[in-house]
């Protein structure tokens, strides 16, 4: 047994197909195959049920797979702790990010983050909070950014800093003339929202109590995927949507007049870092936490919390 094996074995695990975890180990389906075959005829037992397409772990090699992640772990872990006592910082960093948040945040650090550590490699994908949660299960990622909290015992969460919720109103809107609202001044039958599996979209469900309110629907029925999208829509339909600040600052100064503040205390989402339990790669981690805090406005760091209200669901925010 080897830890190459034992990475093949986690990539199986992971993709359920031998083509496509041969192509993430960067190897030949052949030379992958074959060092799985050698790994089970040496232990005896049989990890995969290939039969089954995509393929299933055995009961057995659920076990072996549980333990091949703990020893990787710890191997990287050795790794880590000689590249402190170096002083080094490099490798790379695998983040995920939700779409809410990535067009508004990552401009602010990722360049100077690359330039003060040049040998550090950063991957970032755009994912829901579900994908990114799934996806540090299995290890396809290192860290997430998104909104908290999940309340996942799994899930290591860093808090980063408050972002509040703003409201945004087309040019020529008349029933919202006041600068600063309470939730109960929005007309949720003139909300545009996101499209169902962000999480963005279940906070403003929650801070507007659509629940329980019954709403018309729009005769103009439309998925926005993105706040761009909603900005738009708002534009065309004369409607009302609810952005968070980092979006609400990216506006041009002529449609400053068409954003409302909340009245303190403003409701807020919290973003954080994330990680798996079993995370290694903390310096690394620290590094990109402190060039975001460095980039982002003051008054979104946490120490804003004592001001502000979050309205994350305590049920955490996964659908």
């Amino acid at each position: 047994m080897n830890l190459q094996q034992l990475e093949y074995i986690l990539a199986v695990a992971t993709h359920r197909h031998f083509a496509k975890a041969a192509n993430a180990c960067n190897v030949t389906q052949p030379t992958l195959s074959m060092m799985i075959q050698k790994l089970e005829g040496e232990l005896d037992i049989k990890i995969f049920d290939r039969s089954k397409q995509p393929v299933e772990v055995t009961d057995v090699g659920q076990e072996i797979i549980f333990q091949a992640r703990k020893i990787l772990s710890e191997v990287k872990q050795v790794n880590e702790i000689i590249m402190s006592h170096k002083g080094e910082l490099k490798g790379e960093l695998r983040i995920g990010i939700i779409p809410t948040l990535s067009p508004y945040l990552l401009p602010l650090f990722v360049t100077t983050f690359l330039k003060k550590y040049p040998h550090v490699k950063l991957k970032i994908q755009d994912l829901t909070t579900r994908e990114i949660v799934d996806k540090l299960k299995s290890q396809e990622l290192d860290a997430g950014i998104l909104a908290t909290p999940l309340n996942i015992s799994s899930i290591l969460e860093y808090p980063l800093f408050y972002e509040q919720f703003i409201v945004y109103t087309s040019a020529k809107e008349q029933t919202i003339k006041k600068k600063y609202l309470l939730a109960e001044d929005i007309d949720v039958n003139r909300l545009w929202l996101l499209e169902e599996g962000h999480c963005l979209r279940a906070q403003v469900i929650n801070l507007c109590e659509l629940k329980k309110k019954e709403t018309e629907v729009h005769n103009l029925d439309y998925e926005a995927g993105s706040i761009e999208a909603l900005k738009k829509i708002v534009d065309l339909s004369e409607g009302i949507t609810i952005m968070p600040e980092l979006a609400a600052n990216e506006l041009a100064k002529s449609k400053h007049n068409q954003l409302h503040y909340f009245k303190a205390p403003a409701p807020v989402r919290e973003i954080s870092i994330v990680t798996y339990r079993h995370f290694v790669k903390t310096r690394l981690i620290d590094a990109l936490k402190s060039e975001i805090l460095k980039n982002i406005p003051e008054s979104m760091k946490a120490a804003s919390k004592k001001q502000i209200t979050s309205i994350s669901s305590k049920k955490g925010l996964l659908p």
